[in-house]
């Protein structure tokens, strides 16, 4: 079983939906859930929210968060999974924001440094990742990470 077959067994058993926000990686979270067949019963939308100012308009981004922390930092990546649900019906959230490259990063945040959030149930968490390679591998990476931490933190859940 896949891990996005798996996700759907376990979003269509908790009759929950799923809404993702993402910048560095353009979609491809998204697309990678709708590939499934019948995604429609758990998938409720994708938020690409590449700019700053899409992350404000679309999921609520505080402008001074951004500002002050830069779109690639915990804060705005936490920001974006609340965001997410709530400018959905979904009950689940992934979010994504990093420096996919070639250019782009800095000495505090070099290229492939990922800021990932996820929502579950009302449950919000974060991490960073940095990942090696190209642009396409570092979008690659994070998109299975971004799924992988998903399962694993809708299989731990506990009502």
């Amino acid at each position: 079983m896949s891990r996005v077959e798996r996700l759907a067994l376990l979003m269509r058993e908790k009759h929950w939906l799923l809404a993702t926000a993402e910048s560095c990686t353009g979609g491809m979270i998204a697309a990678a859930c709708t590939e499934l067949a019948g995604s429609s019963d758990w998938f409720e939308r994708g938020f690409v929210t590449y700019s700053n100012e899409a992350k404000n308009e679309s999921l609520g981004v505080d402008a001074a968060l951004i500002q002050q922390h830069g779109a690639v930092s915990e804060i705005v990546a936490r920001a974006m999974a609340f965001g997410a649900v709530r400018h959905s019906r979904a009950r689940v959230s992934v979010a994504v924001t990093g420096i996919a490259g070639p250019t782009g990063g800095s000495p505090d945040k070099p290229v492939g440094t990922v800021w990932f959030a996820w929502q579950v149930d009302g449950r919000l968490s974060s991490e960073t990742k940095r990942f090696d390679g190209g642009r396409a591998a570092v979008r690659q990476q994070t998109v299975d990470h971004a799924l992988q931490r998903l399962v694993e933190k809708i299989e731990e859940w506990q009502p």
